[in-house]
């Protein structure tokens, strides 16, 4: 896949030189990995069917190009998602790199819907710029569903290992003092609802 800001036409009057064009590529911020930005649209009865990697990025302002160019979370349609994963994993539990995990989960209702948008840039700025220090490794992306069941909506952040406890407190530590003391944070295994840790105050 190529990248978003590699798709979109130049203007006439803004062409520019091979090697200025060299030079702009220079100044980039290159992020540790490489991010793909998936979509999962509920159009069929197939799973498979429905996910679609859109695009990957791996500098800063890559992921800015793509996220002026796509609807907030809070625009899509009842059922549809979209992930941030490493390159390489699926936003998918049957993943090899996702089996063994879980997700902290961030429960948002309908009347949060501009709070939601403001969250997941928050996440996925947390995480592609590798702000979890020696957890980062842990982290394999981040989920968010535009519009749930029950008016709900729920930004999810996978790891590897749900068993993990240092590492995955630490996530959670640090997106709970990113959000601000209101808001609760729990985490499950995948495919559970059971909460194995919880951040309810920032320590």
């Amino acid at each position: 896949m190529t990248k978003c800001c590699k798709e979109l036409p130049s203007h006439p009057e803004e062409t520019k030189s091979e090697e200025s064009t060299h030079v702009v590529e220079r100044i980039k911020h290159p992020l540790e990995h490489v991010w793909g930005m998936w979509l999962y649209a509920d159009i069929s009865k197939n799973w498979q069917e429905n996910l679609t990697e859109l695009t990957h990025f791996d500098t800063v302002e890559d992921y800015w190009c793509l996220y002026h160019h796509m609807k907030p979370p809070s625009e899509l349609a009842p059922g549809w998602q979209y992930s941030v994963f490493k390159q390489g994993v699926r936003p998918e539990w049957e993943d090899a790199a996702n089996r063994r995990g879980g997700r902290w989960l961030i429960t948002l209702e309908k009347r949060n819907c501009d709070e939601m948008d403001r969250i997941w840039v928050d996440v996925v700025l947390l995480m592609i710029g590798e702000n979890f220090e020696d957890a980062n490794s842990a982290i394999c992306g981040a989920v968010v569903n535009g519009k749930a069941k029950q008016n709900k909506s729920k930004i999810g952040i996978w790891v590897a290992d749900k068993n993990n406890e240092k590492a995955n407190m630490k996530i959670g530590r640090k997106i709970k003092e990113v959000l601000g003391k209101s808001w609760k944070i729990t985490f499950h295994a995948h495919n559970s609802s059971v909460t194995m840790y919880s951040v309810k105050e920032i320590s």
